[in-house]
């Protein structure tokens, strides 16, 4: 059983910053990314952020320059450093497990709130 917890989430004003923990155990076997989804109320879940194995970053255009996403492989786990938080950053974060064990299997966080706010 594999298991997602996250924490870091809050409420921060415009222009401050927050940074999201995510740990992933159990039996965990052939990593292919991890990463943060968000979802905003009335939207779709999208990506935020991925790393893969191997190191190699993808962000969604809006928070490129703005958010870095950094992995220990080690421990299984994942972080978002968020900056220049804006009002449309406000969602509920999740973190995302992908590994290969003869097909893609995905697990999830239980989601942090980000609320971003004067």
């Amino acid at each position: 059983q594999v298991q997602l917890v996250e924490s870091g989430g809050g409420l921060v004003q415009p222009g401050g910053s927050l940074r999201l923990s995510c740990a992933a155990s159990g039996r965990i076997f052939n990593i292919v990314y991890m990463g943060w989804y968000r979802q905003a109320p009335g939207k779709q879940r999208e990506m935020v952020a991925v790393i893969t194995r191997g190191g190699s970053r993808n962000y969604v255009d809006s928070v490129k320059d703005r958010f870095t996403i950094s992995r220990d492989n080690a421990k299984h786990t994942v972080d978002l450093q968020m900056n220049s938080l804006r009002p449309e950053d406000t969602a509920v974060y999740y973190c995302k497990l992908r590994t290969w064990e003869g097909a893609e299997n995905d697990y999830w966080g239980q989601g942090t709130q980000v609320t971003v706010s004067s």
